[in-house]
């Protein structure tokens, strides 16, 4: 029987965290310590090093993925964990766990097998409570704009124009629509609102995009809130609510340090989600990894037309970010999908679908290669896969010209990744990037849309309905224009319908409706109906997990 994640992290022998952060060149002083093996690291430590050089910036990605992910977080590790066995100053930065996907079908977020984050237990549940703060500085804001309105509401605002929500971390399907302020005078003006999990908060996303506490406290006050009758906007500083919040969030916009298996170090910080958001972990965190060490890897949510396309044209726009390479997650069962294969046996003999559906890892690399940056695929290996299979998908690759590895992440750590740290220490070494961004800041909204789906997407064009077009208008005419777009679209397909699978060409996508994060620094545009509150599926993760009286805990996955 296969050992499983949580075997593995109770196994493991944890370094002091104090020994974890000395090796990595952070002074005590620099240190907030949680317990004997996890900490917040300081931002002084980014004045201290900034006449430092940045390392090597390494982005990991992916295929087209299935429902249970293509393993990006474990090859992450994976490749971290083999750098440093190859002498290199190698840190890891990943994104925190989500309770509502831990809890319901997704399991936690830590990696897996001998490639995870640890302690995985802690981070998977409530961490060092940076959720918790996100979660009471959102609902902090909500809070005060329905006592605003309560007593006179001076701002103006329209209440059937209010944009902003309430946030909890869990999937709840029953919050999604909810109506407020009932049971009389007292209780406030009676209106709809609605539920997202946290992870969907613009607050998570200006966390990870923010640069210092001045940085955050003015994102937090340009978060819009709703509009007046003539359409003018109504911010959180409208409200003076921007102080408060952050000052909720000051121990949390501080990244978190813990390990790897293999005892290296790993920054856990943020965690918004990869469609509505930028699905990245915190521009801080990735800074503080470039200062300290020779490379950093880092992930981004789902495949490349998503996660990558957003790490790139908004989080490296705007932190000034130039990555060094990229890796892309795929996997067998990833590419029988995208070949046709029957998603219900996933890991049953099908050559041909790897064949067919190999076109759709291509397709991923030449969305590395436009951004100017070079790709290599790593060959995620499960312990169904076949060696004829694996072989045959390495050779296919190879046909094409795309650098690979078969790799072992899961059962064997750093020691499954080392032909890939290879490859990678290869493509940095050898000056190919170039890396470039996609669009201007100065294009127009729609033409940036437009551009994404035709050169990520590979889209004939954008059908932009009415709604759309007239939030497009009203943003430019706000002063909004510059910002970058954020493409909320399935992640299960290259179109915005998840059941065309492969590298489709000859279609459209359609936008239909469109949303500002004026704190976040985006415009989200949205394709198809997009969830922001996840609901449990039938039998939920959670229904087995348990602990013991001696506080060890099972079925945490």
């Amino acid at each position: 029987m296969a050992i499983t994640n949580i075997e593995v992290a109770q196994s493991a022998v944890l370094r002091p965290i104090m020994e974890i952060a000395e090796e990595a060149g952070i002074q005590p002083d620099e240190l907030s310590v949680y317990g004997r093996d996890k900490a917040k690291v300081d931002l002084s430590l980014l004045d201290r090093l900034k006449d430092r050089p940045d390392g090597k910036l390494v982005l990991v990605t992916a295929m087209t993925p299935t429902k249970s992910g293509e393993g990006k977080s474990t090859i992450t590790v994976g490749l971290g964990q083999a750098l440093r066995r190859a002498g290199k100053r190698a840190f890891v930065a990943l994104r925190e766990a989500s309770l509502g996907p831990c809890l319901g079908m997704k399991g936690g977020a830590c990696g897996g097998g001998y490639s995870q984050v640890l302690p995985m237990e802690d981070i998977n549940l409530h961490f060092t409570g940076d959720i918790h703060a996100v979660t009471t500085a959102h609902n902090a804001l909500a809070a005060v704009l329905d006592s605003h309105l309560h007593f006179g509401n001076e701002a103006g605002l329209d209440v059937r124009a209010i944009t902003w929500s309430r946030v909890m971390d869990m999937c709840d399907r029953a919050l999604r629509d909810v109506i407020i302020g009932l049971g009389g005078k007292l209780n406030g003006v009676p209106r709809e609102n609605y539920f997202q999990i946290t992870a969907a908060s613009e607050v998570m996303a200006i966390v990870c995009l923010a640069r210092s506490m001045t940085d955050l406290k003015e994102r937090l006050g340009s978060i819009i809130v709703g509009a007046r009758p003539d359409g003018t906007f109504v911010r959180s500083s409208d409200l003076n609510a921007q102080g408060a919040m952050a000052l909720l969030l000051k121990d949390a916009i501080k990244p978190n340090l813990v390990q790897t298996v293999e005892g290296g170090p790993a920054f856990v910080h943020g965690g918004p989600f990869a469609n509505i958001a930028h699905g990245c972990n915190s521009v801080l965190a990735t800074r503080m990894g470039l200062k300290l060490g020779d490379i950093l890897i880092t992930e981004a949510g789902f495949a490349s037309d998503l996660g990558a396309e957003k790490f790139f044209n908004i989080k490296c726009r705007k932190a000034g970010l130039r990555p060094d390479a990229t890796v892309i997650s795929c996997t067998l069962k990833a590419t029988k999908r995208a070949g046709g294969g029957d998603e219900k046996a996933p890991h049953a003999p099908n050559p041909d679908a790897i064949r067919a559906g190999v076109v759709n890892i291509e397709a991923h690399v030449a969305n590395m290669r436009q951004h100017g940056l070079p790709a290599i695929v790593a060959i995620n290996r499960f312990a169904q896969d076949s060696e004829e299979e694996l072989a045959l998908l390495k050779s296919l690759l190879d046909e094409r010209g795309i650098p690979s590895a078969i790799c072992d992440a899961y059962g064997k750590g750093g020691d499954g990744c080392q032909e890939l740290a290879d490859l990678v220490t290869a493509a940095i070494d050898s000056g190919y990037a170039d890396f470039r961004l996609l669009y201007p800041d100065e294009a127009p909204l729609a033409d940036k849309i437009q551009t994404i789906a035709t050169q990520v997407y590979g889209a004939d064009g954008v059908e932009f309905l009415p709604k759309a077009r007239k939030a497009l208008a009203s943003f430019e005419a706000a002063g909004l224009g510059n910002l970058p777009i954020c493409m909320a679209k399935t992640q299960y397909s290259l179109t915005d319908d998840q059941n065309i699978v492969g590298r489709p060409s000859g279609f459209q996508i359609t936008v239909r409706d469109a949303t500002v994060s004026a704190g976040a620094g985006f415009v989200v545009a949205l394709l198809g109906e997009m969830m922001t509150m996840p609901g449990l599926v039938r039998t939920p993760a959670m229904v087995n997990m348990d602990i013991d009286e001696d506080g060890t805990i099972t079925g945490l996955f």
